[in-house]
Parts: C-alpha cells; sequence; structure tokens
C-alpha cells in the first residue's frame, strides 16, 4: 500500500504566475539552503567520512517528492509508493535498506534521514539528507566487507520507520540501533547532523513560503521543475541521436579472485525520449561490489553528465525524468536479487560516470571526457592503541581517497580529486591527530596521468606509517583495466599498493584486501590510478611539459611519451623533440577516438609481470547458462 499523508488542511495550492525576479530569489534562496544543510551536518558530526570529507548528501523536495535542489535525485516517489503507513506532522523517517527504498541509498552504511515538511496543516515539502556512517556492525571493522555473499554479513539493515512520531522520539529505537555498530558515538552524533540538517531546511522552507505566500512558493517550485524540462528536451534533442551508441566498460574484480565484471549500456532516442539500456552488463556477483542503481538516480546522473558537458548554466533538478527511460536487467550487477550483499558497489557506481563519458562523446569528440571517475579508494586501519598514555583505547579509520581526473576537452585532469566535488581529503594533522599514524608523504604520482594535448591527472601517493599494530582493509579499483585515453590520447597508469615491512621487504598488496595484519613501523604505500589523457600528446606544448618535470608531475622519461626530449642542463632539446615526434607519428599511425590499451586477453597475459598480483579469473554464471 502506498503512504497515506495526513494533512488536516486539504486547501489544495493554486497555481499562480512568478515573475522572474521572485522566481530567481526562491531558487537562490533554495540553494542556500542546502549549502545550510551541508554547513550544519560538518559542524555537527564527528566520523571521519562525513566531518572532514563531506561524505553526504542534501535534498529538499516540492509538494509531491521531486527534487528541487540536491545532489542525487529523489527517492520520495519509490519511497511513498511502497511505505505502508502514514506521514503526518511532526513525523521524521529513518531507513538504510537500500532494498526497502528501491536503492536509493546503495548500501547500508548509508543512514537516511527524511522530514516531511508541513505548514499551516498541509505537506509543503520534502527535506532529506544521507550520509556515510564509518561502522554499523556486521562481520568486519567499518561493515563492508568484500567477502561478503549476502547484505546479511554486512551489518544492521534499518528498514523505513519513524525515528520521529507526532514530535515523540523514539529514543528506545536508537539504543536498539546503536548497540549494532563498534563506534556509537560517532553514529549518534552523525545522525543528530543528519537530522538537525532536515530541520534547518524545513525553517528555511518554512520561511520562504511565509514570505511570499505558500501558492506562490509551491508554484514557483513546480517553474523551476518545468524550466529544467524545457532545457533538457532541448539538448537531449541536441545532443541525443536516435541512432543506437554502445559503449561498455569493466570493474577489475571482486576481491575474490575473479574479475573482470562488464558494465554495459546502450543509449538511443526515441522521439522526445532518450532511453538507456543496461542489457548486457554482467549477472550479478556472489561477493560484495553489486551496485543496486536506483532508476532515478541514474537518471540524474545522466543530467548532471548532460550538464556540465554540455550546458552548465542548466540548475539540475528533477524536472526532466519523464524524458529518460533506464532499464536495467533483474539479476544484474546493477540490480542485484535479494539478499546480495552491495557494500563494495562504490567501483561500480564510480564506473557509471565513465561509461556516461563514453556514451554521450562517441557523436560528439570534441565534448569526450577520457576515463578517470573511476572509484572511491577507501583505506580502513583499526587496532588497540597501545603506546605509552594511550590506554590500549580502541580507534578505526575509514578514508576516501583520491585518483586522478580524466583529461578533457578543456584542459588537464586535476590531480588526486574526488570523484564527487563536494568531497575534500582528511587533512593530515587530523589523521596523525587522532590515528596511531605519520602521514610520510602525501603527493602526486608523476607521469600516472595519461599522456594528451590535455594530460590526465595524476594519482596520488599515500604513504602512511602505522604506529601500533592492528588490520587494514583496502577498497579499490582500476589496477588490472586501466582508465582509457580518447582523441588519441593515452590510458591512465593503475594503481597500486605496497606495503613496506619495517625491515623493510616490500610486499604488493591487492587493490581489495580485507583484515591485513600490519605492525608498527610499516608502511603501506598507498598509489591511486590516473585519469587517462584527452588528445593526442605530441601536439602538447613542450615549454609545459618541461615545466611539468620542475613541478614534479612529469619525469624526464615520462616526458617522451610526449615526444619531448630534455637536455642535461634541462632544457627542451628542439632539435631532438621534432624528430622524436616525426618518428613517433609515423610509427603509431593515425589516432584513434578510444585507446584502451591491451585488451582483456592482454592484460591478463601480462598481469603478474606488470602488476605482481595474479590475474583474475573470468566469472562465470553456471546456473544461468545451463538454463539458457
Amino acid at each position: 500500500m502506498p503512504a497515506t499523508i495526513v494533512q488536516t488542511n486539504q486547501t489544495p495550492f493554486n497555481r499562480v504566475e512568478i515573475d522572474p525576479v521572485t522566481l530567481e530569489v526562491i531558487e537562490n534562496a533554495l540553494r542556500n539552503a542546502r549549502i545550510e544543510m551541508d554547513a550544519t551536518l560538518v559542524r555537527t558530526a564527528m566520523s571521519p567520512g562525513i566531518r572532514e570529507q563531506g561524505d553526504a548528501f542534501p535534498l529538499i523536495a516540492d509538494h509531491t517528492g521531486k527534487m528541487i535542489v540536491g545532489q542525487f535525485g529523489s527517492f520520495i516517489g519509490g519511497f511513498l509508493k511502497s511505505f505502508d503507513g502514514t506521514l503526518e506532522e511532526g513525523d521524521m523517517i529513518f531507513l538504510s535498506d537500500p532494498y526497502s527504498c528501491e536503492g536509493a541509498i546503495s548500501h547500508s552504511n548509508d543512514w537516511l534521514v527524511l522530514l516531511p515538511v508541513f505548514k499551516d496543516g498541509r505537506l509543503l515539502a520534502y527535506t532529506a539528507m544521507f550520509g556515510h556512517q564509518s561502522d554499523i556492525g556486521g562481520k568486519v571493522v567499518g561493515s563492508m566487507p568484500i567477502n561478503a555473499h549476502s547484505i546479511f554479513e554486512e551489518g544492521v539493515r534499518i528498514p523505513p520507520v519513524k525515528i520521529w512520531r507526532k514530535g515523540e522520539y523514539n529514543s528506545d529505537l536508537m539504543k536498539l540501533v546503536m548497540h549494532q555498530t563498534r563506534k556509537p558515538d560517532w553514529c549518534q552524533a552523525d545522525l543528530n547532523a543528519l537530522i538537525a540538517s532536515c530541520r534547518v531546511a524545513a525553517r528555511r522552507v518554512a520561511e520562504i513560503a511565509e514570505r511570499f505566500g505558500d501558492d506562490v512558493y509551491v508554484s514557483a517550485t513546480q517553474e523551476l521543475l518545468a524550466r529544467n524540462h524545457r532545457a533538457m528536451k532541448q539538448l537531449l534533442g541536441q545532443a541525443v541521436s536516435e541512432e543506437p551508441v554502445s559503449f561498455e566498460d569493466y570493474i577489475c574484480d571482486d576481491g575474490m579472485g575473479y574479475g573482470p565484471y562488464k558494465i554495459k549500456c546502450t543509449m538511443r532516442r526515441e522521439g522526445e525520449k532518450v532511453v538507456l539500456d543496461f542489457d548486457g552488463t554482467d549477472p550479478q556477483s556472489s561477493a560484495s561490489i553489486n551496485f543496486y542503481l536506483n532508476e532515478n538516480m541514474f537518471k540524474m546522473f545522466f543530467g548532471i553528465y548532460m550538464i556540465m558537458v554540455f550546458d552548465p548554466q542548466i540548475l539540475f533538478n528533477d524536472g526532466f525524468y519523464d524524458l529518460i527511460e533506464v532499464r536495467i536487467p533483474e539479476g544484474s550487477l546493477l540490480k542485484p536479487k535479494f539478499p546480495a550483499a552491495l557494500s563494495g558497489r562504490t567501483h561500480a557506481l564510480g564506473r557509471i560516470f565513465d561509461i556516461l563519458g563514453g556514451l554521450l562523446g562517441q557523436k560528439t569528440p570534441e565534448f569526450l571526457n577520457a576515463a578517470g571517475f573511476s572509484s572511491s579508494p577507501h583505506l580502513f586501519y583499526s587496532g588497540n592503541d597501545t603506546r605509552p598514555g594511550k590506554g590500549n583505547q580502541w580507534f578505526q579509520l575509514f578514508q576516501i581517497g583520491f585518483g586522478g581526473i580524466p583529461g578533457r576537452p578543456m584542459g588537464d585532469g586535476p590531480d588526486g580529486h574526488s570523484l564527487w566535488p563536494g568531497f575534500t581529503n582528511v587533512p593530515n594533522e587530523f589523521l596523525e591527530r587522532y590515528f596511531p599514524m605519520m602521514i610520510e608523504r602525501y603527493e602526486t604520482e608523476p607521469d600516472s596521468g595519461g599522456a594528451g594535448l590535455n594530460r590526465g591527472g595524476n594519482g596520488i601517493r599515500m604513504s602512511y606509517r602505522f604506529l601500533a599494530e592492528g588490520t587494514i582493509s583496502i577498497h579499490d579499483d582500476r589496477w588490472f583495466v586501466p582508465p582509457w585515453g580518447v582523441n588519441g590520447g593515452e590510458p591512465g597508469a593503475r594503481a597500486r599498493k605496497i606495503l613496506e615491512k619495517a625491515d623493510g621487504t616490500e610486499i604488493i598488496v591487492g587493490n581489495k584486501v580485507e583484515d591485513v595484519a600490519v605492525e608498527a613501523g610499516d608502511i603501506l604505500h598507498f598509489i591511486t590510478w590516473g585519469g587517462g589523457g584527452w588528445g593526442d600528446p605530441l601536439e602538447r606544448d613542450p615549454a609545459l611539459v618541461a615545466k611539468e618535470i620542475t613541478q614534479g608531475l612529469v619525469t624526464i622519461e615520462g616526458a617522451r611519451a610526449y615526444g619531448v626530449v630534455i637536455a642535461e642542463d634541462g632544457s627542451i632539446d628542439m632539435a631532438g623533440t621534432t624528430a622524436l615526434r616525426d618518428r613517433m607519428r609515423s610509427e603509431r599511425g593515425p589516432t584513434t577516438v578510444f585507446n584502451f590499451g591491451p585488451g582483456i586477453d592482454a592484460l591478463r597475459a601480462g598481469c603478474e609481470a606488470e602488476t605482481g598480483l595474479p590475474a583474475p579469473i573470468q566469472p562465470t554464471w553456471p546456473h544461468l547458462e545451463a538454463a539458457e
């Protein structure tokens, strides 16, 4: 049964004309309310993931549940269809189970709070916020086990429940939930921060409506949605062809020795509607790399990508959703069947953006981005701090790292930047203050960005010296299948992880590993992938390459990928550069739109020699093959 919304005032809102100035004021007031949600969150939360890195996502929706401002699009329509209960003034919904909200949150670590906003007895809006909790129980510290085979191994799952009911707080529910986590202090503070952020936005919405009138406010939200619909309709008609285009990319492995896993999408326009079909994507994994992709979330990803590439002036909201149709096969990697494990979904989530770039740029290569929105590297470190004066106190760290952003039509990809623009790094001083570690190196990894007219962003080398024994876990990707280059650009370098023991021994560590023991004095060199290059590297200004050598972004040896020769005194050998570039052009032949590097078979053959790790085994699905 759908949710029942209890309103004491049944008077419908009247649609009124909105002048452009009023619309602009209300739009920017809502944007500011969203910014205030973020500010409230980071000032109140305790976990490094939310407080320092901003791993949380706000939403302000209209009275029907459509997002007006936010980031991931609205889940509220699907929630209202499936929530068998009432929503009334004083209620607040709390949930974390992806299967209960059609994947609007994609793993159980994300806790979501939803607040219906009532004014004078009528439902005026919704505010919501979800954020990643550093620990929700389960079989491993951090609650994201690589080797989980079902969601039951990943910690507490919270179906949609009322954390507040008619203004009364459900304290017993909170005691039950907090009892499951290894860090109840962090989780309680982070949850309070989510609640406070939603309440701040609700107050701002009510103030806007009070200032301009309820009918004006509601009419303005509808006009913002309609304006977005008009703009996206025109943009889609110009940028998406009726002729189908397909693109596929791979998640390197599942952490259990199998991979790579293919994600495929085909795009075409049928009249005014764009169809995005994931037929051909591999079946779900028995491990935790599945990504339950909510269709509306993907529509928002698609819309954001379109807007940022083709027309950044458009304000994105949910107004264009009826122009997009998303088809995801049941039982696939992107729509796994319950109770498939979901905690490692970050790699597929990042890979979706690379696939979007590959789809949207095929007809217009001048707008094409290379690959590099590829994952969100994670590090977990936990144990008891046995140093003098530390009292054997329990610690646990969850940190998100950054790779190289792809080369783009307008310039180089940023070095070591987040997939999500609002994310920031955890300051090294914070890490050293609150955890038993020293950051020995935090620097760009030279030559890791793919060579190109516009260079791919370099990855990061972060070297952690552990000061107490404990265990580490690593979640990363792009170690087997490199980030591809475009329009003649070269692929980016692959990720690597090296554990340097206190005695100097070096061990190559996998990019998806669980519970690796470390001792005081060990150093982990956490090296992320670089973004693919854009355009012919032989067209890059040699003076810029020489400058980047002095900046530590490119090495003298790496400059030869651009056909640039550096003399012994550090100056450019122009004659040598001209000769090298002429020879490279003749040997190479014409450039191609996509440069994927070696094929999968070649990557397998050279894997151990190139990476120090065994090649993943091709996954099979015997039950599906037997059915065929």
